[in-house]
């Protein structure tokens, strides 16, 4: 149970500790100076932050407080200017894990203790003292921060300058693709690549002393806990294996279930019912707006790991306004699904090259309230797949099956090139043009000729562009059978066995089918 008041630590020496660390740190890294209070700066108030945190399996990891500003009072042009700071995208990290099992690397993991706190500010900024460490004999003064403190509007983007900038003088060199993906090579052979995502870094590569070198060299700069080979990420938990790596969110899933009381729900074996067309109206009475929007919002970041409900969570996000008593009632039948799937996640098994390979689909006037088409796609190695998505196009120019098939491989196009950007950084050209599989022989045709002029005149300019990449050699839009097309998930509710199908095409598993003994 979490800790909401400072009157309730002060009880626990366990917490006291915490918070005692907690100053301690900020001391160390010369966070701050008391001063006198200046009658014409604004002070910005601070509070006690109490969060006990937990390992996967639910036992106590350790008791953190953390001193956090009141940022909510700050205020634009006074005491802070920019705020933004990049984070990974989960597609670069799944790209990287899915490397890194096909090259046969390990994934390790550093954390950095109090991350914000090595940021250092450019604004002027006060806050008040802590309460229960209030310097005695200087009660009216404040603390002038030279560095952030968490809660602080701009104590990311700081943080991640501090890094940005260590980084270069490392020699690493950051990618134009993704700005927390940073590469560092040594000859021709040896390659080190490291991603951050705030405070916590995940590295692999080739060259064992190059991995070795990277984590001295960080942890003489900042305070680290080094965690290894990487087994948890951002409520994803991995397992590496001598052949393969499997990511899943088992814990968060059955977070969610309990939190929505359906832990001892009857599971179903598919998450949307074929014959089952929801739309906006559909007569059945509101729902509760907060309920529906906290689950779809928790299906969508479960979909981290699960292509399989990705679907089925991105077309109940579209009636996030004003939902009805089937849409939530369609919502649960997910996480009654979700139930009896608990154990899966993605299995990535090692190979021989990381060539990419991209399938694209789409779902001709699928939507019920508008007629417009939904795009999918879908990139892997040749085992289990690390970017995908399912999108409603924002046009209804598709007339026909070609015409969304097309523009549907426009925007994979997109997808394509971006990866091929971020595979390029990794050391990983791709030399020969993406395949990328399509299921309809007019889109292909339509792609590679001008031919049907008139059938295509009013389709918007932009998804034109996939031309272009054909000429240019980058994709190369292939046929193949609708039964073989792995997007064909992404794009509707479909019948059991075409499911389950396909669910183990996209590379998905139980850990209990893993190879050797496994612990989730």
């Amino acid at each position: 149970m979490e800790l909401e008041k400072f009157e309730e630590a002060v009880k626990d020496e366990s917490w006291m500790k915490a918070m005692k660390d907690e100053l301690n740190m900020i001391e160390k890294n010369d966070t701050w100076e008391l001063v006198d209070r200046s009658m014409d700066k604004p002070v910005i108030g601070v509070q006690w932050v109490f969060k006990t945190k937990l390992n996967l399996d639910g036992s106590v990891q350790k008791k953190k407080a953390r001193l956090v500003a009141k940022g909510y009072s700050q205020k634009p042009g006074v005491d802070y200017n920019e705020t933004f700071a990049p984070v990974a995208r989960l597609d670069t990290i799944r790209t990287l894990i899915a490397l890194a099992t096909q090259k046969g690397w390990q994934l390790y993991q550093l954390d950095v203790k109090s991350a914000f706190l090595n940021g250092i500010l450019e604004e002027e900024v006060y806050v008040d003292q802590p309460e229960g460490f209030v310097v005695k004999g200087s009660e009216s003064k404040v603390y002038k921060l030279h560095k952030a403190l968490y809660g602080l509007k701009q104590a990311p983007r700081a943080w991640y300058s501090e890094i940005d900038g260590y980084f270069a003088e490392c020699g690493f060199t950051k990618s134009q693709s993704e700005a927390t993906l940073y590469v560092k090579a040594r000859g021709k052979a040896s390659i080190l690549i490291v991603s951050i995502y705030v405070d916590d870094i995940v590295y692999t590569g080739n060259d064992q002393e190059m991995i070795e070198d990277f984590k001295k060299d960080m942890k003489e700069k900042y305070e680290m806990t080094d965690l290894g080979l990487l087994h948890h990420f951002l409520g994803m938990g991995v397992i590496q294996t001598p052949t393969s790596i499997f990511i899943h969110q088992k814990k968060y899933a059955t977070t969610l279930l309990r939190r929505f009381g359906l832990n001892e729900c009857k599971p179903v074996s598919i998450s949307l019912v074929t014959s089952e067309k929801l739309s906006k109206d559909d007569g059945s009475g509101l729902a509760s707006e907060e309920q529906y929007r906290r689950i779809v919002g928790s299906l969508l970041y479960l979909t981290a790991t699960r292509p399989d409900i990705m679907f089925a969570a991105s077309f109940l996000a579209r009636f996030m306004h004003c939902p009805t008593s089937k849409h939530l009632g369609t919502a649960k039948r997910v996480l009654r699904y979700v139930k009896g799937t608990l154990d899966y996640g993605l299995e990535y098994v090692k190979g021989k090259e990381a060539v990419l390979i991209g399938y694209c689909d789409s779902d001709w006037s699928g939507s019920v309230d508008d007629s417009k088409s939904t795009s999918a796609y879908a990139f892997s190695f040749g085992s289990g797949v690390f970017a995908w998505a399912s999108v409603k196009q924002n046009c209804v120019a598709a007339l026909s099956t070609a015409e969304a098939e097309y523009i549907s491989a426009s925007e994979a196009t997109t997808q394509a090139i971006w990866l091929r950007f971020v595979l390029e950084d990794f050391g990983e050209l791709q030399t020969e043009a993406t395949p990328l599989h399509c299921d309809n022989i007019s889109a292909i045709a339509i792609t590679r000729n001008p031919v049907f002029h008139q059938k295509t005149k009013h389709i918007d300019r932009r998804y034109h562009f996939i031309k272009d990449a054909l000429q240019e050699g980058t994709v190369n839009l292939i046929y193949c059978p609708t039964n073989e097309q792995l997007a064909d998930i992404f794009t509707k509710a479909l019948p059991k066995d075409r499911f389950c199908y396909l669910r183990e095409k996209l590379g998905m598993k139980s850990a209990h089918n893993l190879k050797g003994s496994v612990e989730m």
